[in-house]
C-alpha cells in the first residue's frame, strides 16, 4: 500500500541533498571542530559555514546564531537564559494559553521557582490580543515568549507588534518559530525579536538539532556548561553534521519557499473548502486567512480524533490528532480549550499538514477517503449511544 502522509507538522523526511551534505561529516571529516590540528580546523571550517547560512536565512549575524539539540532545547535556553541574567531587573515572565508545551513547562518551573508568571488569553483564532499584553506588563517583567505560529491549529500571531509592545515596557520578546522557519518569510530584525527557535526536522533536517538566535549584546545565562562552546552559551561538541543539514535544509528551504508556500497554501484551501463543504458539522479550527500554509486542523464533530485517526491510518492516510508531543493524551487539547472549543467538539479534531512532497493526487484521494470514514465513525457513535445502559 503507497501512503500518504499528512503529519509534516510533527516532522519531515530528511530530503536527499540534506542527507548527501551530511554524511561527509559522519564519515571522513568526523574530527572535533575545536581541536587544533588540520583536519579539526577543517571541520571548524564547515561549522562556521552552516553558522553564516544559518544566519542569513534568519536576516541575522553568524554570531547571533547558537546551535541546540533541538528546539525545545532552544526554547529552554532562551526562557531560562535570559531571566536569570536579568534576574536583577525583576521576575516577571509573560506567555500565552496555547504555547507547546517546551514553553509551558518551563513556565510551571519558573512559577514553581517564585517567578511571577502571566499566562495570556487568546482569542477564538488563537491570537493574543495585543492590549492584553499591554495590560500584563509592567517594569518587573523581564521576558515575553509568545509562539510565532502554533503547532496544532496552525493561527499566526502579530509578532512585530507584540514585540514592539514589550519594549515599550524594556521586556525582552522570544518566540517559538519551530512551525514557521523554513515556510514562512520572516526575518528578525523585522520581527524585532531579541530571542527565536527553530528545529531542523521542521524543514527537512535531521531530529536532535535546533538553533536560537538571540540578538547581539543580549545576555542569556548558559543552561548546559562545560566547554566554550556556542560563544560559551551551549557547551558540547557540536554536533556538526547535524548543523550543516540544518543549513542545508534551511537554505534550500527559503530558495523554495514562494513557490513552495503558493502551491501547498492552494492544495491547503482545497482540502478544507472540500471536507467541510461534503461533510456536515466540520469546522476548521484557528484563523482562516492568517495561517500556516500547510496546516489544516479540523474537527469532525461527533466523533473521537483517535478513531479518525485509526480508521485513516489503516486506509494508508497519516495525520495527528495535534500535537505529537502529547498524541498520547486522553484530555481535551489545551489549544482547543483555550481558543473556545466545547470539549465534545474538539476531541474530534485532526490535524493535517502537509509538505514539500503531498500532491495534488493525494489531497483528492484523502478527500474522498474521508466522507465515508467519518460516516461510519458517526454511525458506530449514534449506535453506541442509542443502546441501553445495561448493554454497554
Amino acid at each position: 500500500m503507497t501512503r500518504i502522509y499528512l503529519d509534516n507538522a510533527a516532522t519531515t523526511a530528511v530530503r536527499p541533498e540534506v542527507l548527501d551534505a551530511m554524511l561527509p561529516f559522519l564519515r571522513q571529516s568526523y574530527a572535533n571542530p575545536s581541536s587544533p590540528h588540520s583536519s579539526g580546523q577543517a571541520v571548524r571550517h564547515a561549522l562556521d559555514a552552516a553558522r553564516a547560512k544559518t544566519a542569513a536565512a534568519l536576516g541575522a549575524k553568524p554570531y547571533e546564531v547558537i546551535f541546540t539539540g533541538g528546539g525545545s532545547e532552544a526554547d529552554n535556553l532562551a526562557i531560562f537564559g535570559l531571566m536569570d541574567a536579568r534576574a536583577d531587573k525583576g521576575r516577571g515572565f509573560i506567555t500565552c494559553a496555547i504555547e507547546h508545551h517546551a514553553v509551558l513547562h518551563a513556565a510551571d518551573a519558573l512559577r514553581r521557582r517564585g517567578d511571577d508568571v502571566t499566562v495570556l488569553p487568546v482569542d477564538a483564532e488563537g491570537k493574543v490580543e495585543p492590549q492584553a499584553l499591554r495590560d500584563a506588563l509592567d517594569d518587573k517583567t523581564v521576558l515575553v515568549s509568545i509562539m510565532h505560529a502554533n503547532n496544532e491549529i496552525g493561527t499566526i500571531q502579530n509578532i512585530k507588534e507584540l514585540a514592539s509592545i514589550a519594549h515599550e515596557r524594556g521586556a525582552l520578546f522570544h518566540t517559538d518559530a519551530i512551525q514557521t522557519v523554513g515556510h514562512v518569510k520572516l526575518d528578525v530584525e523585522d520581527l524585532g525579536v531579541d530571542a527565536l527557535a527553530l528545529s531542523a526536522h521542521k524543514f527537512e533536517g535531521p531530529k536532535g538539532v535546533g538553533a536560537l538566535y538571540l540578538r547581539r549584546g543580549t545576555r542569556v545565562k548558559p543552561r548546559v556548561v562545560g566547554g566554550g562552546q556556542e560563544f560559551g552559551k551551549r557547551a558540547g561538541t557540536e554536533n556538526v553534521a547535524g548543523i550543516v543539514a540544518l543549513a542545508t535544509a534551511l537554505e534550500l528551504a527559503v530558495a523554495e519557499m514562494e513557490a513552495e508556500s503558493t502551491r501547498v497554501e492552494t492544495l491547503r484551501d482545497r482540502f478544507i473548502d472540500e471536507v467541510c463543504g461534503k461533510i456536515e458539522a466540520t469546522a476548521l479550527n484557528g484563523s482562516r486567512s492568517t495561517r500556516l500554509p500547510n496546516n489544516a486542523s479540523i474537527r469532525f464533530e461527533g466523533t473521537d480524533a483517535s478513531g479518525v485517526m485509526i480508521a485513516l491510518d489503516l486506509a494508508g492516510i497519516e495525520v495527528s490528532t495535534g500535537s505529537a508531543c502529547t498524541s498520547g493524551s486522553l484530555e481535551p487539547s489545551h489549544v482547543l480549550t483555550a481558543i473556545g472549543v466545547p470539549a465534545e467538539k474538539a476531541r474530534g479534531t485532526v490535524r493535517f499538514s502537509l509538505g514539500r512532497t503531498t500532491t495534488s493526487a493525494e489531497i483528492d484521494a484523502v478527500i474522498d477517503a474521508l466522507p465515508s470514514i467519518i460516516g461510519k465513525l458517526r454511525g458506530v457513535a449514534a449506535s453506541t449511544l442509542a443502546q441501553p445502559l445495561t448493554a454497554r
